[in-house]
């Protein structure tokens, strides 16, 4: 019961954001315009905000960074060569495919469910998770799908454009731009920290309800690959964590709490991330939302069932 009410009010407000959107009672723009919201403006100033206000040793965590890269660079590179080899997939559509299996919603559910969970002190853990998330498996898919499409000439100017993404991305130069902040020695005023605060702190609930309304809009779509969705998502919810959790543990030994972070953001549904890459470059974005979907739903049961052996375990 505790770990269930624990993610009970995280869930409440995906909730609400589905009902919302399957009765109509925002416009038919709600989800896109309040993750425009999230992503431009509240996200970047809690990110901001815990770079700027958080020590360096607490950013840099190799052991942490090394077990959760490890374990979703593992589910994408095995879906990604799999569909290549066995399923006769292209390399861009099996670099979605292999995206909906490695990408965790780090940076909508991290930051609940963990404050939930850990309290606020883990949120450098998580915003190095987000980090990884949005930067290396997201770029590596970017690239992934640059190359399969051949639309660049050269190797080059594929690792331009993608970094040159990378860096507009308010998700990445918030964090860089706090990193900065601090690396100056500066102090933030207090007018800067309540503004910070105060939007940063919109950033889960809008994000959450974002997740519902989006849902909303692909729940009754229908489509042939169920069982491809199905295998995506179990590696999503069951492998990543698991591999994360033997690097964690039995490789790196990285303290308890440590390790419980980073398997509980493996964890973590796929985020909307794959589904956006899957529009913009027209590669099946059914299988994509659907897969989120199933995620999301199935992490209601997965991730009580994990908290509630984290908490049990004493992390």
């Amino acid at each position: 019961m505790t770990a269930l009410q624990a993610v009970a009010p995280i869930f409440a407000l995906i909730l609400s954001g589905y009902l919302t959107g399957r009765y109509r009672l925002l416009g038919p723009t709600a989800a896109g315009e309040l993750n425009r919201f999230v992503v431009y403006l509240a996200l970047p100033a809690l990110l901001f905000e815990v770079i700027a206000e958080a020590p360096w040793a607490s950013l840099w965590q190799p052991g942490f960074i090394a077990a959760f890269s490890a374990g979703a660079l593992a589910v994408f590179l095995l879906v990604l060569m799999t569909r290549i080899i066995r399923g006769g997939r292209a390399l861009a559509e099996a670099s979605v495919e292999a995206l909906n299996a490695g990408y965790a919603n780090a940076g909508y559910l991290g930051f609940p469910i963990c404050e939930a969970v850990f309290g606020r002190g883990s949120f450098p853990l998580v915003t190095a998770a987000a980090l990884i998330t949005v930067s290396v498996i997201f770029g590596l898919a970017i690239a992934c799908i640059e190359v399969g499409l051949e639309s660049e000439a050269h190797a080059r100017h594929v690792a331009v454009k993608v970094g040159r993404s990378l860096l507009l991305n308010p998700l990445i130069a918030a964090p860089l731009l706090g990193g900065l902040w601090s690396a100056c020695g500066w102090v933030l005023p207090a007018s800067a920290q309540t503004f910070l605060h105060l939007l940063g702190a919109a950033a889960s609930p809008c994000a959450l309800v974002s997740l519902g309304l989006f849902l909303s809009q692909h729940s009754r779509e229908r489509m042939d690959s169920a069982w491809l969705v199905a295998v995506l998502s179990g590696l999503k919810l069951l492998a990543q964590p698991a591999i994360t959790a033997v690097i964690a543990l039995g490789a790196l030994h990285l303290a308890p709490r440590t390790a419980a972070v980073a398997v509980l953001i493996a964890a973590l549904p796929t985020g909307t991330g794959p589904y956006m890459l899957a529009e913009y470059y027209a590669r099946e974005p059914l299988v994509t939302s659907k897969t989120i979907l199933w995620t999301t739903t199935g992490s209601i049961v997965t991730l009580t069932i994990l908290i509630h052996l984290i908490t049990r375990g004493g992390t």
